[in-house]
């Protein structure tokens, strides 16, 4: 059952190819979300507005080597050029005046950001060591999802040989949920491999 698929997909399609996840999210998730909440509208329905991706450089003022390549490494994680981040005020302890290099980081959206989430979800987590899901805890109140990359090598579109070092990045996923529980089974649905919420009875059990 499709219940909206004109107004969001405007600026989502890349010819006339529509992201996977997009579709799925129009002809499922959107009618299990609103099943499963008692929406009585469709714009009350939560979607995926933005993944920003960040990378902090802790030798970029210093290394511009590191900073180029950390800048690389993120274009072809996201398909798209980030911005270099620069440091909004001195930090002494860290030797860090302001206007200083400190990172990259790209904001995706629309048909981009749902093909990059795909490929993360399908590709680039299981390929993390040790990997268990994510955890439910790390959303920040007003429906959205923070989590932590330790390695960038997960990504298989970085080339393992010519990397300088490796790096962390994190992941903000932002939805127009406005509670964390809302968020969660958006994200849930969609595919991203979130780790089961304990059941009201399992904590009651718990106490």
């Amino acid at each position: 059952m499709i219940l909206n698929d004109q107004k969001d997909t405007k600026n989502s399609l890349i010819g006339d190819y529509t992201p996977n996840l997009l579709k799925l999210y129009f002809e499922d998730i959107q009618s299990i979300l609103m099943k499963k909440f008692g929406y009585k509208n469709l714009m009350e329905i939560p979607k995926l507005l933005s993944i920003t991706l960040n990378m902090g450089i802790g030798d970029a003022k210093v290394n511009a080597k590191s900073l180029e390549s950390a800048v690389s490494e993120l274009t072809q994680i996201s398909g798209q050029k980030p911005v270099v981040t620069k440091a909004k005020k001195d930090i002494s302890n860290f030797k860090i005046r302001k206007g200083f290099p400190v990172g990259c980081k790209v904001t995706l959206r629309s048909g981009r950001m749902y093909e990059f989430l795909e490929r993360m979800i399908a590709v680039a987590l299981p390929r993390s060591r040790d990997f268990r899901g994510l955890s439910f805890k790390s959303f920040d109140g007003r429906g959205n999802y923070n989590f932590g990359i330790i390695e960038q090598i997960i990504f298989t579109e970085i080339n393992y040989d010519k990397i300088e070092a490796i790096k962390g990045l994190n992941v903000t996923l932002v939805t127009s949920a406005d509670t964390d529980d809302e968020a969660y089974w958006l994200l849930k649905e969609l595919g991203l491999p979130l780790k089961d919420k304990p059941s009201k009875i399992e904590i009651n059990e718990a106490a």
